[in-house]
């Protein structure tokens, strides 16, 4: 298992990065972008009320990335949510490595088509160093999700980090692993 090479990174190594070197004319192939790791979070704002929504989102998270999903709590206390600091309000998974590619290869090519009425995704979700953000609405949307073990449909986020400098060089190597913009 140790020689175990992901097939996305594979493509990336032997073909994508080649592409980029000569398209976006770098000097130095250090200059070329690549995915650091991906964030996927899911706020609970029941989980005040009720602390099963939150297990069950933590469980929900570890079945779609593979990895231990850990709790995150309230930074600032809201009056008007009832919420205090320190609050357990959601969960979330820093994916790198290996689980990074794969969980990316699973979310273009399996859960993305699955989307009902599924267009493709804004280019909106550029942050301006070269970081795309994506809103899920239903977590059903992964197969690793049993529909029948469902305690509540909840949205996730996935935020994928780059080392591109700018939107234009993350939009190309996220085009080029084939994640599908809208046009």
């Amino acid at each position: 298992m140790e020689n175990y090479v992901p097939r996305l990174k594979k493509v990336y190594n032997e073909k994508i990065a080649p592409e980029l070197f000569k398209e976006l004319g770098y000097t130095s192939k250090m200059q070329i972008p690549v995915i650091k790791k991906i964030v996927v979070s899911m706020g609970v704002g029941e989980a005040l009320t009720n602390k099963k929504l939150l297990d069950a989102a933590v469980t929900d998270l570890s079945q779609i990335t593979g990895q231990k999903a850990v709790k995150t709590r309230a930074k600032k206390s809201i009056a008007n949510f009832k919420l205090r600091e320190g609050n357990e309000v959601g969960a979330m998974v820093t994916l790198r490595g290996t689980i990074m590619y794969e969980f990316l290869d699973r979310l273009i090519n399996v859960a993305l088509p699955r989307v009902k009425d599924f267009r493709g995704i804004k280019a909106t979700g550029f942050d301006g160093h070269g970081n795309f953000s994506l809103g899920i609405t239903e977590q059903i949307i992964f197969p690793e999700i049993d529909f029948d073990k469902i305690v509540k449909i909840s949205g996730m986020n996935i935020s994928i980090v780059t080392s591109a400098n700018t939107d234009n060089e993350a939009r190309v190597l996220l085009t080029k692993f084939g994640m599908p913009f809208r046009k």
